[in-house]
């Protein structure tokens, strides 16, 4: 049977303090809302994804989808009720769910798509350790659905009961949007509620019935310590997900992956690496502590680390090395190259085999324009150099310790761009003590010393 998502996502996230969309606050590297689209294209013939006026950067996120907006914000009821004109006449079931849950899995929502066909109505709930302020959801004695009460309205002893609305529902597409067309706003807080679908249903004799989730599944955010929460969630799902797929994670509490990091078999990662988006890295590759990688590319046999960064389009090639304090942009290491202390390689091709001496810098930035830097294979860079780009090293070539090089090497020559050192015998730390007592006078006095210019 065809089947579509609603997702509502026209929320500010007043609590959030933030002018950012609350369906747009990040976890794992990711906004929240692409987590649930993910899934739901798992699942879904169509998504419709409701959002509020002003958010163009939400709809640009949730593209090719198609999108509706909420001009006024008068509830859940309200807001799927927005997405009618694309789906009324749509010949299947619909589910609406929120940007701000997250974390479904698709199988979930399996799971609820299966028990709708069981009934007229479904609906998923959980337990959660503390049901706070949660909307309950109330079964008759055969166990379906009979009522579901916001936590505002509810008695006491209603708020007692342990099973609580996690607020997505599934319908036949005629069924829902009939009912979303008769709900009315005569409750405590004067908004439509979409819950309010399911005392309707009840009362047409149909059968509404709850699909039980984990609460981790279902845990939403509406405020920063729920988002760090869902993030938790998140990266205990990844790390133990990376580890069943042969990476080892020395400490796993310390490292944090993004959603989309590709780690291969006979990974080691060492305590406090980040990932941010975009970064794969392939078999038998080990990433000391304290680095930090995003949209990237290790190739088998690297050694990144400690302390290092990779920075977008950097390209680390088989069995090269980067050690620590050494920062890497639009950089591309070939086979073997090593880079191993405090250096920084931006808008760099560097050759196989290639060393990198400490302190050595791309000069890539003219205040205007980046340019690039060539190092060729087997090239050794001395320390403290400083390659002006665009500029090129050619291979095998060598540069001595401290130049600053501004045109290019040819292959096989070794270039030396520095000042000629210049030593005065007798003017070290000895001789300027001598002259120091020469100038005082016999009572001690100071007086200024005439020395000739060094």
């Amino acid at each position: 049977m065809p089947a579509a998502a609603i997702i509502l996502a026209a929320g500010l996230g007043t609590r959030m303090r933030s002018a950012l969309p609350k369906a747009l606050h990040p976890v794992a590297g990711r906004p929240m809302i692409n987590h649930l689209v993910s899934a739901c294209e798992q699942v879904f013939d169509r998504i419709v994804v409701v959002v509020g006026p002003g958010m163009p950067a939400l709809e640009k996120a949730v593209a090719p989808h198609a999108t509706v907006v909420q001009a006024d914000r008068l509830g859940t009821g309200h807001a799927a009720r927005m997405a009618a004109p694309l789906l009324r006449a749509f010949d299947g079931d619909v589910a609406v769910l929120y940007a701000d849950n997250p974390l479904i899995p698709e199988p979930t929502i399996r799971r609820l798509m299966a028990r709708r066909r069981e009934g007229g109505l479904a609906l998923l709930a959980m337990r959660p350790a503390d049901p706070g302020r949660y909307g309950r959801v109330l079964q008759d004695a055969a166990g379906d659905v009979a009522r579901v009460v916001e936590w505002a309205d509810a008695t006491e002893a209603e708020r007692a009961t342990g099973l609580c609305n996690a607020g997505v529902v599934c319908a036949p597409a005629h069924d829902l949007f009939r009912w979303l067309d008769a709900l009315r706003n005569d409750n405590a807080k004067g908004e439509y509620y979409l819950t309010d679908i399911v005392a309707m249903a009840v009362g047409e004799g149909k059968r509404v019935l709850a699909e039980e989730a984990a609460e981790a599944d279902l845990a939403g955010a509406n405020d920063r310590a729920e988002l760090a929460r869902l993030e938790a969630v998140l990266q205990a799902r990844l790390r133990a997900a990376a580890m069943a797929g042969g990476a080892t994670l020395v400490a796993p509490e310390t490292v944090f992956l993004a959603s989309d990091t590709r780690l291969g078999q006979d990974v080691t990662i060492g305590p406090n690496v980040v990932f941010g988006p975009g970064v794969v890295v392939e078999d038998g590759v080990e990433i000391r502590a304290f680095s930090h990688l995003e949209g990237c590319v290790v190739r088998s046999g690297a050694v990144i680390g400690p302390f290092a960064r990779l920075r977008p389009g950097t390209e680390v090639g088989r069995d090269a090395h980067v050690g620590n304090f050494v920062e890497l942009k639009a950089a591309t290491l070939a086979e073997g190259a090593k880079a191993n202390h405090l250096s920084y390689l931006g808008d760099v091709t560097v050759g196989a085999r290639a060393n990198i001496g400490a302190g050595t810098i791309t000069c890539n930035y003219d205040g205007i324009n980046k340019h690039r830097t060539e190092i060729g294979a087997g090239a050794f860079i001395g320390s403290d150099t400083a390659l002006v780009a665009p500029v090129r090293v050619g291979d095998r070539a060598l540069v001595a310790a401290g130049s600053v090089i501004t045109e290019d090497v040819p292959d096989d020559a070794l270039a030396i761009a520095r000042g000629r050192q210049a030593t005065k015998p007798g003017r070290g730390v000895k001789g300027k003590r001598s002259d120091d007592r020469r100038a005082e006078g016999p009572a001690g006095l100071n007086r200024p010393a005439k020395h000739k210019g060094l």
